[in-house]
């Protein structure tokens, strides 16, 4: 963005440079041979910009989540955290950051309690099997 002062001191005018390839085409900053050619794009009172939150890097544990619910499903803890990684991909969906670290938190806190006790059980039914196939 850049601002130039309008003669007989009125407003300053902002100009901007809406892509990289306007920038390069037209070489904005560059001062033009044509006086009546600016190389940045006014902005029209009519123009809008959204300013939109990068939540793309919440994390919702979608994966592993099925991975529990189909394998790993310690009363029902796989199921309930595929329920909270929806939930929280729902909200990432919506719009909600917070929202959405919130539910991937406990959809994280739920597969590692799931995942920790179903092996736990395996390893431990493992060794009851061979302690009695051993005597």
């Amino acid at each position: 963005m850049v601002e130039e002062a309008v003669p007989g001191g009125g407003e300053s005018v902002e100009w901007h440079c809406f892509r990289e390839e306007e920038r390069e085409r037209m070489d904005c900053g560059a001062e033009s041979a044509d006086p009546g050619h600016h190389p940045y794009r006014r902005l029209k009172p009519e123009d809008s910009v959204i300013i939109v939150p990068n939540i793309a890097n919440v994390r919702d544990h979608i994966l592993w989540s099925f991975f529990t619910f189909f394998f790993l499903n310690f009363c029902c803890l796989g199921f309930m955290a595929l329920a909270f990684s929806v939930k929280s991909r729902d909200r990432k969906m919506v719009g909600d950051p917070e929202g959405a670290k919130h539910y991937a938190s406990t959809a994280k806190g739920l597969n590692i309690a799931a995942t920790t006790f179903s092996v736990v059980i395996l390893i431990t039914g493992i060794i009851v099997i061979l302690i009695q196939v051993s005597q």
